[in-house]
């Protein structure tokens, strides 16, 4: 299910995380050659992005908030 995001913060090994409007989390990780996402790695880049939306593989699932 595809779900926009709203915001980010950063996790305790200092990786970037997408919050998500249905409540999930999601890493958005610059590592290539596996994941090629630059524009995570500048405010500019990560503002640019809000609205995105991203596929949440928690929401098809089923899964609970990660987010009250």
């Amino acid at each position: 299910m595809q779900q926009p995001i709203i915001g980010y913060h950063r996790d305790e090994e200092d990786h970037w995380v997408a919050e998500l409007a249905c409540g999930h989390n999601q890493h958005v990780r610059h590592q290539p050659p596996w994941a090629e996402r630059p524009w995570v790695t500048t405010e500019a880049g990560r503002h640019s992005r809000l609205g995105l939306a991203l596929e949440c593989v928690k929401c098809d699932r089923g899964e609970p908030r990660d987010n009250p």
